[in-house]
């Protein structure tokens, strides 16, 4: 696409269509000449997702406004209403649950709504589970006797309802409670609900002891009632910090297939709830323009609103390693913010866009702290609090990418295994013999969930004596000397010992051999070029393998790990590889049995007359059976190689013994 020549200079959005006319990236702008020259830089200063914007893109349409909030709202419109291939689009427009305390009203009552509305009432929340809310609504009318009916009800209520003589309720509606007393229930709750609740205990405790300083007991016993109450609904909040503090805090986390994002609403210091959302096929350079359509699409003037919202980093210029957190642990699968972070690395190649990122952080916090009606501050984590809460919603990300619907199990797979790349092929290996008679190693593959029977294979090994180890470590060398397709998993139905001799195995053989197979595997020392691992029975009481029927707790063991992988008893990863197992070892079985009933068909044959080692093997070649043996006629049997009339005659007369 060309660039356009008349470009205004004035705020507003500019709209990126295709050959047959649509919409297919909206962005806004404070100045829109500036901003949509930006797109025609060289490709090596594009990200991947905007060069291939601009190679569909064969017009440009705009709209001025005469404000950036202007253009802010109409953007976030026109995505919401169009929703363009390029943009960063959230799917997720629901209202999340909060709590309404209408203050102005003489007696007003705890209500769970959905939008937030000018009206001087107070409002607590938000939380994303409607059932958990109302859970928490009924544990604090146990607690705190407030009205449950509506303004209307309460009027034309003459006497109290049934909840007032449980001692649910104060029954303001037939005058049983002064406004100043059922103000100061109120003041409770709200305490509460505001994350409050130490300063709660010790009001409560405090006039519990005056209360009996003044003999009145039984005024006494209904506050430590109340306490008690009140510590028991309370006890399960986990506290992240004392400072009170009512924010939102976003962690973001990557997978080969797209980026996942957590929002944590922390209030009064407590993390209350938390939102997560997916995006499939956008990587961690375009985690900038997420975050900053999320903040675009997530808030609006109905919503509630925090005064703080912290980002996992900053979206500016002057964007740096956030100090101290160099020395913080990190775990194995916690990656580095700034390494995340393309714009910190020059991934987007010019400064100017960084720029960008800030003018558009200026017009979001001017537009929310509109619609709040009190200032709200758009910063990256700073404290160790900030990147504490960060973590957290990081690693809450990180289960939602785990927990999709729609994410597959090669996927799922792949994340418990903790590799790069999907978990598509997965061959199963399994040792069957009896007594060491007929050892067969039988293997079974899976190719994107499915059996691949074309692929199952059964080996013979010989003078392993019944030593499962031994048939497995030469296996393995078979296998390796077959070379690729290699698996994306090898699964060894057994336990340590035999996942550590197989790679073992494996290891001396690539060490040996210097193995490199069409696929070009850059093999490191002791690397192999797939995942190894083993799947075991668990263990009883005793520590025997615990064969009963339907138990689902089966252990995943790794090479040189003494510990199995965390795999969830009755998961749907860890049934579906007990699937795969349990046909591999009905194959290798079934395979062995084969072997073991030929070998048994083969001493009947040898034991009749004029039938030696190389005809039997003749007959076996030409028939799949001994009844079919019977059956056939002398011209049959001349028809097998060197068999003459006379040598047909004796066969045919022998095998009617049998």
């Amino acid at each position: 696409m060309e660039k356009p020549k008349d470009i205004p200079l004035n705020p507003g959005v500019y709209l990126y269509k295709d050959k047959g006319g649509r919409i297919i990236y909206v962005g806004k702008a404070r100045n829109l000449k500036k901003r949509v020259s930006s797109y025609f830089r060289p490709d090596d200063q594009l990200t991947a997702k905007t060069r291939a914007m601009m190679s569909h893109a064969v017009s440009i349409e705009f709209l001025t406004t005469s404000t950036e909030k202007e253009a802010l709202l109409l953007e976030a419109s026109l995505i919401k209403k169009h929703r363009p291939h390029y943009n960063i689009v959230l799917r997720d427009d629901k209202q999340y649950i909060l709590f309404r305390i209408a203050v102005k009203n003489p007696f007003p009552r705890l209500e769970v709504v959905r939008k937030v509305k000018k009206d001087g009432a107070h409002y607590y929340g938000p939380f994303t589970s409607s059932q958990a809310a109302r859970e928490t609504w009924k544990a604090l009318h146990t607690v705190f006797p407030l009205r449950r009916c509506n303004d209307r009800a309460m009027k034309n209520r003459v006497r109290p309802c049934l909840y007032h003589h449980i001692g649910l309720c104060l029954a303001p509606c037939s005058g049983n409670v002064s406004q100043e007393e059922y103000f100061s229930v109120i003041q409770k709750v709200e305490l509460l609900l505001a994350g409050k609740s130490r300063e709660l205990i010790e009001n409560i405790t405090q006039k519990m002891e005056e209360a009996s300083e003044k003999l009145e007991f039984e005024e006494a016993a209904k506050l430590r009632d109340q306490r008690i109450a009140i510590e028991k609904t309370i006890e399960k909040q986990g506290v992240v910090f004392h400072n009170g503090a009512d924010m939102d805090v976003m962690g973001l986390c990557s997978r080969g297939d797209g980026l996942a994002l957590a929002v944590l609403f922390v209030r009064g210091g407590q993390v209350i709830d938390k939102a997560t959302f997916f995006w499939a096929g956008l990587i961690m350079e375009d985690a900038n323009e997420l975050l900053l359509g999320f903040l675009t699409q997530f808030y609006s003037q109905d919503k509630d609103i925090p005064p703080r919202i912290v980002l996992p980093w900053a979206l500016t210029a002057e964007s740096e390693m956030p100090k101290g957190s160099e020395n913080q642990e990190q775990s194995e699968n916690t990656e580095n913010p700034v390494l995340e972070n393309p714009a910190l690395i020059g991934a987007l190649g010019a400064d100017y866009a960084l720029h960008e990122h800030e003018e558009d952080l200026e017009g979001i916090a001017s537009v929310l702290s509109e619609w709040r009606g009190a200032n709200v501050r758009i910063v990256a984590a700073r404290t160790k609090d900030d990147y504490k809460l960060v973590e957290i919603a990081k690693t809450n990300a990180r289960e939602t990418v785990y927990k999709r619907s729609d994410l597959g199990m090669d996927e799922r797979l792949a994340v418990l295994f903790k590799v790069q790349e999907p978990v598509r092929r997965i061959e199963c290996v399994d040792v069957s013999h009896t007594s060491g008679v007929a050892t067969k190693v039988g293997l079974v593959v899976y190719q994107d969930g499915k059996p691949h029977k074309s692929d199952y294979r059964v080996w013979n090994m010989e003078n392993t004596h019944g030593d499962d180890y031994l048939a497995l470590a030469q296996w393995a060398k078979r296998r390796a000397e077959h070379g690729a397709p290699w698996p994306h998993l090898l699964l060894i139905d057994g336990g340590r010992g035999q996942v550590n001799t197989v790679h073992a195995s494996f290891q001396e053989y690539f060490a040996t051999q210097h193995i490199r197979d069409s696929q070009s595997f850059d093999l490191e020392e002791g690397q192999l070029p797939f995942t190894l691992a083993g799947i075991a029975k668990a263990r009883d009481e005793q520590g025997h393998a615990d064969r009963r029927a339907g138990n689902l707790a089966d252990r995943i063991f790794l090479p040189n790990r003494s510990n199995p992988l965390p795999f969830k008893e009755g998961s749907h990863e860890l049934l579906f590889l007990q699937s795969i197992r349990d046909a591999t070892h009905d194959f290798a079985i079934g395979r062995h049995r084969q072997a073991r009933n030929k070998q048994s068909l083969d001493m009947q044959l040898l034991h009749l007359p004029h039938v030696g080692q190389e005809t039997a093997k003749l007959l076996w070649e030409h028939f799949k059976s001994l009844e079919d043996m019977k059956k056939a006629s002398i011209d049959d049997l001349m028809k097998l190689p060197k068999v003459g009339r006379k040598k047909a005659e004796q066969l045919w007369e022998s095998l009617q013994k049998l």
